[in-house]
């Protein structure tokens, strides 16, 4: 679909080139920046955590090993009193709270080493930012200065922006006036040889010819008009089955969809099976602004956005889908179309 795939690289391109003119390079150093600062803030805040979970633990096994001192001192007690039972009551109570120490101190020591890592790569992301810091302050100073200096020299060679529009006005200006001079001397040609006085509009020698034309046009518009319905049908098409039904299935019937946006209105979700009356579409529009036949153009216009609101579901704008396609407006002309299709440059 040559028409449709060069209208939307046409967008695409714009697209890249607005955000290339707004992008700023100091603002990205900044916000590099700015990120690396937060991922230190975050590794600090994580080192505090760990921390204070260590703390917690070695306060909790001080205490269990003062529970576990008291008790051992309690079975010494009792057995100095002759109070075995009592005794081995303290004593069983103490191997238990032996086994809590023990098994807080892998706890603690894990943490220790979590620690002293997360200190190892604060230090280094520290270095990395003092350093990245020092190269963006010089890539700022580096972009402000070769900005500076373009500008000068575009203003002193005449290659500014607003030279350039004075450049281009003096120039039309000139074809213009050439142009005049042209026709005016060819103008005054005819008249000193007769030859406008020879013609007469609308004289009898000029019906047949004036016909001919007339008859041309209504035939290419016919053809136009047949190719656009033969491609809405899927009449004419070797490679699909002869038997096709007359409407294109809706795109809420299931299957394959593809989305397109027409120009100025919103996205459409349409079926893939109506591809082979959108490539007749797109022939007879690409063959319509090759012959520059406006009123061929708007009827294919026309056909092609009835086939999509017949077919198709509408879309709201805020839907993160990219199109597959973009399609002229019923609205736009055959001029716009071609200045769109002309911004690449590139294409035929």
């Amino acid at each position: 679909m040559s028409v449709f795939k060069r209208m939307s690289q046409v967008f695409q391109q714009k697209a890249n080139a607005a955000l290339n003119k707004v992008e700023d390079p100091t603002q990205a150093l900044d916000l590099s920046y700015q990120k690396m600062l937060e991922n230190l803030q975050q590794v600090r805040r994580s080192i505090a955590d760990v921390l204070t979970s260590q703390k917690r633990l070695e306060a909790q096994q001080a205490t269990l090993q003062a529970q576990y001192d008291k008790l051992q001192g309690q079975a010494r007690q009792a057995l100095q009193q002759g109070q075995e039972d009592l005794a081995k009551t303290a004593l069983s109570r103490a191997t238990t709270v032996k086994g809590q120490i023990e098994q807080l101190t892998p706890q603690i020591e894990q943490l220790r080493s979590q620690e002293q890592s997360l200190e190892d790569t604060g230090q280094k992301l520290q270095a990395k930012l003092e350093l990245f810091r020092s190269q963006k302050d010089s890539m700022k100073a580096q972009y402000t200065a070769a900005k500076a200096s373009t500008n000068a020299m575009e203003g002193l060679t005449g290659l500014s922006e607003n030279m350039t529009d004075v450049s281009m006005m003096i120039d039309r200006a000139q074809d213009k006036i050439t142009e005049l001079q042209a026709r005016s001397a060819a103008v005054g040609e005819l008249a000193d040889s007769g030859v406008l006085n020879n013609l007469a509009i609308g004289s009898a020698s000029t019906d047949d010819i004036e016909a001919q034309l007339q008859k041309g046009s209504v035939d290419s518009n016919v053809d136009y008009q047949l190719e656009a319905m033969k491609a809405e049908l899927g009449v004419g098409d070797e490679t699909k089955p002869t038997q096709q039904k007359s409407v294109p299935p809706s795109a809420s019937e299931g299957g394959k969809t593809m989305v397109i946006r027409i120009t100025g209105d919103s996205l459409y979700e349409v079926p893939e099976s109506i591809k082979p009356a959108l490539d007749g579409l797109d022939q007879a529009l690409e063959k319509a602004i090759t012959e520059n036949d406006s009123e061929s153009f708007a009827s294919c216009t026309a056909e092609l956005i009835k086939l999509i609101h017949a077919t198709g579901k509408p879309l709201s704008d805020d839907a993160l889908r990219p199109s597959d396609l973009i399609v002229p407006s019923q609205e736009m002309t055959l001029d716009q179309a071609k200045e769109l299709l002309g911004a690449d440059g590139s294409q035929s």
